[in-house]
């Protein structure tokens, strides 16, 4: 479980192509403080497993199911990548409830700039949409936002200086890719819902 606050803006430093998956070994003088075998650390918001850790990086194997509905297959060596370890029991919840289970992949569609802030614009597979609303919680590349327009295929977000100069979003571009994870929340009152419905039918 993570929070979306994200600790450091890693780097991937190899990708080993396999026949159905891939290796990456990446970068974190933080995450990798203390890790071990096992341990789980989100990368841009996919939790994966510790493989093998050496001095400040680690290896992690990814499946082809998570290269198929994340962006983790577009990354290279040189690729910025947020990072956060799993929260600990009796931690401050910052963020949200964060699963590292991505739902979908959205598209940079529009940045635009203030004097203290910028306004993202976000693109949203329709399949997520219901559960994305005004000033509701998402996780867009393992960041914790608040959205603030939630539209039929699209949503913004808007962030501030740290957010900016921390994370991957403050270097991404129209047409880059991010993983996007809903509040698990929502979608868990939908399915509550739905029983209930169903069971009001029988």
């Amino acid at each position: 479980m993570f929070t979306g606050i994200v600790e450091e803006l890693g780097e991937v430093t190899a990708v080993e192509t396999l026949d159905d998956a891939c290796r990456f070994r990446l970068r974190g003088p933080v995450v990798t403080e203390g890790a071990k075998h096992g341990d789980s650390i989100a990368v841009n918001g996919v939790c994966l497993t510790v493989v093998d850790h050496e001095g400040d990086e680690f290896t992690a194997d990814v499946m082809a199911e998570t290269l198929n509905r994340s962006s983790l297959g577009a990354l290279e060596a040189g690729s910025r990548v947020n990072l956060e370890r799993p929260m600990a029991v009796g931690d401050r919840l910052g963020g949200h409830i964060v699963q590292g289970h991505v739902d979908g992949t959205g598209e940079i569609l529009e940045r635009k700039p203030s004097e203290n802030w910028e306004i993202v614009k976000i693109s949203l597979p329709a399949d997520l949409t219901r559960y994305v609303v005004e000033k509701g919680s998402i996780t867009v590349d393992g960041i914790s936002l608040t959205v603030v327009d939630a539209g039929p295929d699209h949503f913004t977000v808007s962030l501030i200086p740290t957010t900016l100069d921390l994370t991957t979003l403050g270097h991404k571009q129209p047409g880059d890719p991010v993983n996007l994870e809903v509040d698990v929340i929502a979608k868990y009152v939908e399915r509550m819902l739905g029983d209930r419905a169903q069971g009001a039918t029988r």
